[in-house]
């Protein structure tokens, strides 16, 4: 059979429109579509919206970041006068539902918090609820923005899983990361956004984040297994109590402060110190959303520096300063998404600048009383500038550069033994980044332990034997790093436990230890040679202080003769150029 030579048509636009209208035309003969039938625009079904006057009588459930964060923005909620349940913890049962109910190819965040919602109506409806009890009575506020990911699609694919349930009609609210409520009806909101609703909401996420470091700090080395966990339940209840009676926090943080310290802890144990970051839902769920990676972890003999969600609202504040900072120097200005079209700049960067300020003194107030000593909010301007060189500042979606730069300042500043960069099975914005440039990281800073994985709802025991394997170098660097700082001071272990016991401060749970080395116990022995020998130890200080850290660049890294040589990007010029002729292959 002789092939028909194709006609070339790339010359003529009316060429083009012929060719598709002949290939249309066939496409409906052969299906035997009529030529009138054209298909209609979908537009979804949106419920109707949750009113002032329906507060009294309705529950709204959230859910989505850590259990102590859900349970003290309820007990805040409450105190504002809403009706609020927390879902459980997304488990497998709520990921056999999302599947269910959810569209395929969807990430398993969509999965797992999607069916989690289904899974709890369901059990309202087997309980003895009738559907239509069930949505007169319940409404689910999440989060929402938009991303190059599916994170944009989240309240459609609740909707969609929602309406197959058999619960059509149940209203899902849209708290956006920019701009509000999403909410179409003229009546007066449910949930009003005023200034006691952002003050609550704040107070209950940095109180959350203390909490949540203060436990992951103390619990790897608390003498009876247990008594962290007890501890931070109970100050859960106590600051709950607080922010539901909208009373200050202050004496329930220094409630917390005086329980945490009758902990008792033992330092001086080699642990490596793994830092969490990646996708923002796998690194902040505590269950079988990231494989309870952190208690994980914890029982392999870890310590977990864990990422706060108060550092995300730092974010959120710089990207609007970058955006603005970014399009002040216009010559008009622009309608864009982020345009200043009618916005005072000037206003508005000084609101900004209030608003990071406000932010970081409150959180360190916060932390100071609750015995939270140490701990820092990171410079997102310095994050911004180290991590620009590898990923550009105006990509945005998942983390944006915040990964990239946690990963060099992890190594740069010997921050921790060991990175684990958790993500769901195609995440597009966190799996480009932790496979795709940490790759050109870990080139520039070979002595970092990196871990880029992946969780897909499935495949526990793969994931736990490669975090396992990667862990098991992390135990070797501890333990090199605490024999090396005991072979320089001359110390041994026993005398370390015995300075602590001679200087209490240093064995107090909410004691931090100067940062010198990646591990705690390596630290505690330094601090140990300071104690006992204060000239010598004074002397090595000052000698570390004058170290500066090298900050690598692609371009100043030597290139080995086996590396493939960069390979010139075509431009279109030379495209154009070319015509039909195939491109000369560059070697």
């Amino acid at each position: 059979m002789v092939q028909e030579p194709i006609r070339d048509v790339t010359t003529s636009r009316f060429g083009i429109d012929e060719e598709l209208k002949r290939f249309e035309e066939q496409e409906r003969n052969r299906l035997g579509i009529p030529p009138s039938a054209r298909p209609n625009q979908w537009s979804e079904n949106i419920a109707p919206g949750f009113s002032r006057a329906e507060r009294p009588h309705t529950t709204v459930l959230i859910g989505g970041l850590t259990m102590a964060h859900d349970e003290l923005i309820k007990r805040a909620l409450r105190g504002l006068g809403y009706q609020i349940e927390v879902l459980d913890v997304p488990d497998e049962s709520a990921l056999r539902h999302g599947k269910e109910f959810g569209n395929r190819g969807q990430c398993n965040p969509t999965y797992f918090t999607v069916g989690n919602l289904v899974k709890h109506l369901c059990h309202l409806r087997d309980s003895g609820m009738s559907t239509q009890e069930i949505v007169a009575k319940y409404t689910f506020l999440t989060a929402g923005a938009c991303g190059p990911c599916r994170f944009g699609t989240y309240v459609t694919e609740y909707r969609k899983a929602l309406r197959d349930a058999g619960f059509e009609g149940f209203r899902v609210m849209l708290f956006q990361q920019q701009g509000g409520l999403a909410q179409a009806t003229g009546d007066e909101p449910g949930i009003e956004m005023t200034p006691p609703f952002f003050l609550a909401l704040i107070k209950a996420i940095m109180t959350g984040d203390i909490l949540n470091t203060l436990g992951y700090r103390i619990r790897p080395y608390e003498l009876e297994r247990g008594a962290t966990d007890r501890t931070i339940a109970e100050a859960k209840r106590v600051i709950g109590d607080a922010l539901e009676a909208k009373k200050s926090i202050i004496p329930a943080l220094l409630w917390t402060r005086r329980e945490l310290s009758k902990i008792k802890v033992d330092r001086t144990m080699p642990k490596p110190k793994v830092g969490v970051i990646g996708e923002f839902w796998a690194m902040t769920t505590e269950g079988d959303g990231n494989y309870n990676l952190y208690r994980f972890l914890e029982t392999e003999g870890a310590e977990v520096d864990i990422q706060i969600v108060t550092a995300w609202l730092l974010y959120n504040v710089w990207e609007v300063a970058y955006d603005t900072k970014d399009r002040m120097t216009l010559r008009r200005d622009d309608g864009g998404r982020v345009g200043l079209t009618g916005v005072d700049t000037w206003k508005r960067m000084v609101s900004l600048m209030v608003a990071e300020k406000a932010l970081r003194v409150v959180f360190q107030t916060y932390a100071n009383v609750a015995g939270l000593h140490g701990v820092h909010l990171p410079d997102m301007d310095e994050l911004a500038d180290i991590s620009h060189r590898f990923y550009d500042n105006n990509l945005r979606g998942g983390e944006g550069h915040m990964e990239v730069g946690k990963l060099i300042m992890n190594v740069l500043h010997n921050k921790v033994n060991m990175t684990i960069s958790v993500k769901p099975f195609g995440c597009m914005p966190s799996s480009g980044v932790s496979d795709g440039v940490q790759t050109q990281i870990t080139e520039l800073y070979p002595e970092g332990i990196f871990l880029p994985i992946e969780t897909s709802g499935d495949g526990k025991v793969n994931f736990e034997s490669r975090v396992q394997m990667m862990l098991f170098k992390a135990k070797q660097a501890a333990l090199r790093e605490s024999k090396e700082a005991l072979e320089r001071t001359g110390l041994r272990r026993e005398d370390v436990q015995r300075v602590m016991g001679s200087f209490p401060v240093i064995g107090h749970p909410l004691f931090k230890v100067p940062h010198v080395h990646g591990s705690t116990a390596a630290d505690v022995i330094e601090l140990a040679e300071l104690v006992t020998r204060p000239v010598q130890g004074l002397k090595r200080l000052v000698e570390r202080r004058k170290q500066k850290h090298e900050f690598r660049l692609p371009e100043n890294r030597p290139r080995s003769k086996k590396e493939a040589p960069v390979v010139p990007v075509a431009s279109a010029a030379d495209v154009s150029a070319a015509g039909k002729r195939a491109l000369p292959i560059v070697s």
